[in-house]
């Protein structure tokens, strides 16, 4: 397809990371832990650079590598990150210690519709990134939304899900399930009153939603 020609095209031209976030992307793929793709994390990245936040929330660690990145663009950031999984969560904290960003990243380890109160304790944040069960985007979006300062920004991921958004026959019945979940949240958030949403079609589908 054209669209996957250019795809290609554009991830070709991204410039190589760092060897430390190559090893962590080659061990996401042998292990089939779900990270960001590149041309979404470039995208995301590049809007942190103009935005320059301060604190900055993410709801799904996973193995650090997004929080990871983000605090390699981003030197004077904070980041709070959630992670519910206690083996990947240690994986993160000893890839973060490697890295030596132990100051700069701090893991809250729960389910992310449990810990507000740990999250709360921590402020307000210029940027919340959502990045975890994409059947729960809009309970994420609702309990944390409001630790957003005013001038923030709310940045979600896989909200093209592979492409799948815009089929209209889905074989694998939990499959159709979940995107029917991602097209609502998306026309959810694409009418929310008090944001404006944009869905970039880059990676997985990147929408970044700004306070009205």
């Amino acid at each position: 397809m054209k669209n996957d020609k250019l795809h290609a095209y554009i991830e070709n031209l991204i410039p190589e990371r760092p060897e430390f976030f190559i090893n962590i992307e080659a061990y996401a793929a042998d292990n089939n832990v779900p990270i960001m793709e590149v041309a979404g994390m470039e995208a995301m990245l590049q809007f942190l650079r103009i935005a320059q936040p301060k604190k900055i929330l993410e709801v799904g660690t996973a193995i650090g590598y997004s929080a990871l990145r983000m605090a390699h663009a981003i030197p004077e950031a904070t980041i709070t990150t959630i992670e519910r999984d206690h083996e990947r969560a240690a994986l993160a904290q000893q890839y973060i210690e490697q890295y030596g960003k132990k100051e700069q990243i701090k893991i809250i380890l729960g389910d992310a519709l449990e810990v507000e109160e740990a999250v709360a304790s921590e402020g307000t944040y210029d940027v919340i990134f959502i990045d975890a069960a994409k059947g729960q985007y809009k309970r994420f979006f609702e309990l944390y939304a409001g630790y957003l300062t005013d001038q923030g920004v709310i940045v979600t991921d896989n909200v093209l899900f592979k492409g799948l958004v815009a089929e209209e026959t889905i074989e694998s019945k939990r499959t159709a399930n979940l995107v029917k979940k991602i097209k609502l949240f998306n026309e959810w958030l694409m009418n929310h009153p008090d944001y404006h949403t944009v869905i970039l079609p880059v990676g997985d589908g990147v929408a970044i939603s700004k306070k009205r």
